[in-house]
């Protein structure tokens, strides 16, 4: 059995991802494959660097402090992300702030030395196709693929530029079919389970159709399972529609409190589908 992790995207509500990284250590479930779409790239590279609960400490004091760095990492004052949409025409924010975060934590690490398989997706604009970071920079592609299209500009990569990989795939459970897992268990942050209501601004509509797409996949790759796999879509908690809006997207309150009771929520469903882990199991 090839078990594979799929941590999809979210932006803030990535911090929903280490409860259901919690629970799933906790069961002694441990990732022969780590697959990772935007902030759930940056989540996937610091468990395929450390693929077991002790990464739980690290990933939790690193979202508990995206309270105090957010707003240096996700954006900078109104004045200066207002000259800085009018000089380049094309975002509001610079990369360079979670760029340095990154070296920070990962340094110049790469996914060869990684203990476990980890694969990014991000969005070629040359190519308008998908593309798979396995080799390099992990930095690198992270930032790639957690460039949001108009908040961060395109990041480039050798030659190519990069968009966010969430544009192209995700919650990427078919392309850890394609690697030969038999056992995904799926960790998103909670957007797919919500009802879309029709757009009333021209903002809105933009986001509604993102949202259609990326469930279309994602719902497309969970009825074409092939026989012989399983996938287990955990559950997000503490998550709501106002944290799809621009300011939502930078609201770290609640962030403990959203790794908390996902993992109840998680361990929960873990021991409804796998059955519940009994004293002195090894």
């Amino acid at each position: 059995m090839t078990t594979a992790f799929v941590l999809g995207g979210g932006g803030v509500l990535g911090a929903v991802e280490v409860g259901m990284l919690r629970a799933l250590f906790e069961r002694g479930i441990t990732p022969d494959l780590v697959l990772g779409t935007s902030v759930g790239a940056l989540n996937g590279a610091m468990v395929a660097r450390q693929p077991d609960a002790t990464v739980i400490e690290p990933l939790t004091e690193l979202w508990q402090g995206a309270g105090t760095v957010g707003p240096d990492v996700y954006g900078d004052r109104p004045l200066r992300t207002v000259r800085r949409a009018v000089a380049t025409g094309t975002h509001l924010w610079s990369s360079q702030p979670l760029k340095q975060a990154l070296l920070e934590e990962l340094g110049d690490l790469t996914f060869e030395e990684l203990p476990v398989r980890f694969q990014v997706c991000a969005a070629s604009i040359e190519r308008a196709a998908e593309h798979w970071f396995d080799s390099g920079s992990v930095v690198d592609a992270v930032v790639a693929s957690a460039a949001v299209p108009g908040l961060l500009p395109p990041a480039q990569v050798g030659d190519e530029h990069y968009l966010d990989g969430g544009i192209v795939n995700s919650v990427p459970l078919g392309r850890a079919v394609q690697l030969g897992a038999t056992r995904v268990f799926v960790l998103q942050v909670g957007r797919i389970d919500r009802q879309l209501s029709v757009p009333k601004r021209p903002w809105e509509v933009a986001r509604v159709s993102f949202e259609i797409a990326r469930r279309h996949r994602f719902n497309r790759e969970l009825e074409e399972l092939p026989d012989g796999v399983a996938a287990y879509v955990l559950p997000a908690r503490g998550t709501s529609t106002k944290d799809d809006t621009l300011l939502g997207s930078r609201d770290f309150a609640s962030v403990q409190e959203r790794i908390d009771l996902t993992f109840e929520a998680s361990k929960e469903y873990l021991d409804e589908h796998l059955g519940p882990v009994i004293a002195g199991d090894p």
